[in-house]
């Protein structure tokens, strides 16, 4: 694949952010969609719901896995990139970048880039439940 073809594919998975977040929300059990409203203090809720669907980090490596982990990461990346006043971007122009074709997000009040599918499958190595809290806290702390 081209990179215009790989760019033009990460402005439509920008483009899908919020149906995409909807179909994530809607799939999400009963008892837990109604805390699901894109702010911090829903992020424990999010990773309780990984947690209880990963018990290692090679649980999510299955391609049936790929719709819920990419739900899971544009949940998690939008309320990090809310809180920090961040944006999506995607790198292509170096191969041995850590998140080369990853979207991430990148500025705000982000000293670093953050990749959020990692760091929806590192919480599957971390587990303690407050992982993604964490990471917010410390993004937003001035």
């Amino acid at each position: 694949m081209s990179d215009d073809s790989r760019k033009d594919a990460f402005q439509f998975w920008l483009m899908d952010m919020d149906d995409a977040i909807d179909r994530f929300v809607q799939s999400a059990p009963a008892d837990v969609r109604s805390s699901l409203d894109l702010t911090g203090a829903s992020l424990d809720a999010i990773e309780a719901l990984v947690l209880a669907r990963y018990k290692t980090p090679a649980d999510t490596r299955s391609a049936q896995e790929a719709a819920f982990l990419d739900g899971a990461a544009r949940y998690v990346g939008e309320v990090l990139r809310v809180a920090t006043g961040s944006k999506w971007s995607i790198r292509f122009d170096d191969p041995k970048f850590v998140f080369h074709g990853l979207p991430i997000l990148t500025g705000g009040t982000l000293t670093v880039p953050c990749c959020p599918l990692t760091t929806v499958t590192a919480s599957t190595d971390r587990r303690t439940g407050r992982y993604f809290s964490l990471l917010l806290g410390n993004a937003t702390r001035q």
